[in-house]
């Protein structure tokens, strides 16, 4: 898969294309990018994903706290692992923004990218002020020679899956319905620092990692999860919050293994993936009280896992 960022010289190869921010990464959009990856073989041409960095509303609100579900690392992972070839990063700018959705066609479908098909949703809207729209699309492709493919949205339970649909799962600490629209578990990845040992020393040891700030992050609590470590999905349990019995502190994510490797997991990378939420976080009168609780959190997340074998 290559990556340009910018227009690429040369351009792909008969481009078979689509536009997003792809945040997420949910059903809508694997459903769209295996579009575009069906129809590129079809058409014996490259599978092109055009994105933005950075992300529209920071240029456009920059005042706005931006919160997202994915890295762009784990986009670009998405993209390649779905069968993309070609992914366009434009640096979203005020310029960018001020095209016209004629000019905005002209300049990077037609005249940079020479796009031969383009696929979006059907409630798709680009060029300044949002003004252009899939009707818009089909017009101009007729004009300047590419055919636009609409597809419908993916309904789940009724409703639109869509990434702000999943930012709110995420936030109501609903893991089980996230997963649902994402077509997997959400996850969250961080390097392992150093704690204080208060885990061991309560019976549950735990890796320790610092909650990336743009990240969406579900609400302070207890989770079941999976955590991919050297390569393999280990069961785990999880708790994010401040440690409140002990005066609080930093918000972490930190991380109890059931069947941790021998090796020091400092400074390692971790993919945590959150598959329900066992309770919210709280402030214990004891510390004998709150390894009770840990040693009742343990085993409900052991019940879990031994359903999902």
């Amino acid at each position: 898969m290559r990556i340009s960022h910018g227009l690429p010289t040369p351009p792909p190869l008969h481009p078979v294309a689509t536009i997003g921010n792809f945040d997420g990464q949910h059903l809508g959009h694997q459903a769209l990018i295996k579009a575009v990856v069906d129809l590129a073989q079809r058409r014996n041409g490259t599978a092109t994903v055009i994105t933005f960095d950075p992300h529209p509303a920071a240029v456009l609100a920059p005042e706005t706290p931006l919160r997202f579900l994915a890295s762009q690392e784990e986009k670009f992972e998405f993209f390649k692992n779905l069968g993309v070839q070609e992914v366009v990063v434009l640096a979203f700018t005020r310029s960018l923004a001020a095209l016209s959705p004629e000019d905005f066609v002209r300049e990077v479908l037609v005249e940079g990218l020479r796009v031969r098909d383009l696929l979006v949703g059907a409630n798709f809207v680009f060029g300044k002020d949002r003004r252009g729209t899939v009707d818009d699309l089909v017009r101009l492709g007729k004009i300047y020679g590419f055919e636009v493919h609409p597809l419908t949205p993916i309904l789940l339970d009724g409703e639109v899956v869509s990434s702000t649909r999943v930012r709110h799962l995420i936030q109501q600490g609903n893991m089980k319905d996230a997963a649902r629209c994402l077509g997997r578990p959400y996850r969250l990845s961080g390097h392992v620092v150093q704690g204080e040992g208060r885990g061991a020393a309560l019976g549950c040891p735990t890796a320790n990692i610092r909650i990336p700030g743009d990240r969406v992050v579900p609400p302070d609590g207890v989770y079941v999860t999976t955590t991919d470590v050297h390569g393999h999905e280990v069961p785990s349990v999880s708790y994010i919050g401040q440690r409140p019995t002990f005066g609080g502190g930093e918000r972490m994510l930190e991380v109890h293994l059931f069947a941790p490797p021998e090796s020091s997991l400092y400074d390692q990378q971790l993919r945590v993936n959150f598959l329900e939420r066992l309770r919210g976080d709280q402030q214990f009168d004891s510390v004998d009280a709150l390894r009770i609780q840990i040693q009742r959190d343990l085993e409900a997340a052991t019940d879990v896992h031994a359903r999902r074998v």
